[in-house]
């Protein structure tokens, strides 16, 4: 009768674990996000008594979280430091918000992480310098916030990376050598920033870059021969600097370009004539839920 007792007591716990909610670190991570973000005030709030995967913009595997998707959701508040105890989580988009505050340095520790979408916000405050630890990081887009300070050196460890747009803050510096590991980059967005110095000419290493928009910013010096290298390259801004020279662009085979805006180009004729602000929006709105959309 013991054994039996025993046998039944040790089902039972496994049973309870096969079918738990999400561990007890993970939901206490999302409640800590809930009351920092005034949750209770979202468009769409969450019943924090219920399973967590009953939760708006959940979604859970095996019984961890891996994404939070809470675009456009009238989010208020920070984004506290235990988001780190999400370690499975592979996407959180918090676009289109109002958050504010710094990013905690404990973002970087999400190695999980494939999605990372910031973008029309207002946080402050510098990139975390170890964000090159996000490993697996495929796109980074925080555009449209309030960001300072300098690109780390460390963001040429994200090697998967195909998307980074960092437009519309207030970086400024230069741009590190270390972008030319990125050799999966298909778009590198830094419009409308107070960057320096010249385009390194690492650039050239990024032979899968399909848009490259630098403009209105404080770059100088000449622009480098090895853009002539980006053969897929089909946006290219770089208007609105302090360039010295533009003569490497002789080398530049312009009809592969749908967009092609430099200071003095009087060829524009011959180019699709793009609002910016416009692109980055539409880019962002192909991205939502159809639940996301306001009827």
């Amino acid at each position: 009768m013991k054994k039996l007792s025993v046998c039944l007591i040790l089902f039972m716990v496994a049973t309870q674990s096969l079918f738990a909610d999400i561990p007890i670190k993970e939901k206490e991570a999302l409640i800590d996000f809930y009351h920092s973000t005034q949750g209770e005030n979202w468009t769409n709030t969450w019943d924090t008594t219920s399973e967590a995967t009953e939760w708006y913009g959940i979604k859970v595997e095996n019984g961890h979280v891996v994404e939070i998707n809470l675009f456009r959701n009238n989010l208020v508040g920070t984004l506290p430091a235990s988001i780190s105890q999400l370690k499975r989580l592979e996407s959180l988009n918090l676009a289109f918000n109002l958050l504010t505050g710094e990013l905690p340095e404990t973002i970087a520790d999400l190695s999980r992480l494939e999605i990372l979408k910031l973008e029309m916000n207002r946080i402050k405050g510098e990139l975390p310098s170890n964000i090159g630890d996000l490993e697996n990081l495929l796109e980074l887009t925080a555009f449209n916030n309030f960001f300072t300070g300098t690109i780390p050196e460390s963001i040429g460890k994200l090697e998967k990376l195909k998307i980074l747009n960092l437009s519309s803050n207030s970086l400024k510096g230069t741009l590190p050598n270390s972008l030319g590991s990125l050799t999966e980059l298909e778009v590198l967005g830094l419009f409308e920033n107070s960057i320096e110095g010249s385009i390194p000419t690492e650039i050239g290493n990024l032979g899968k870059l399909e848009e490259l928009v630098l403009a209105n910013n404080r770059i100088g010096g000449e622009v480098p021969f090895e853009i002539a290298q980006l053969s897929n390259l089909r946006i290219f801004q770089i208007q609105n600097n302090k360039f010295d020279s533009f003569n490497n662009l002789r080398y530049v085979d312009e009809t592969q370009f749908l967009v092609f805006d430099f200071d003095g180009n009087d060829k524009k004729s011959g180019y699709k004539d793009i609002n910016f602000s416009k692109t980055r929006m539409a880019d962002t709105k192909f991205e939502e839920n159809p639940s996301d959309v306001d009827d």
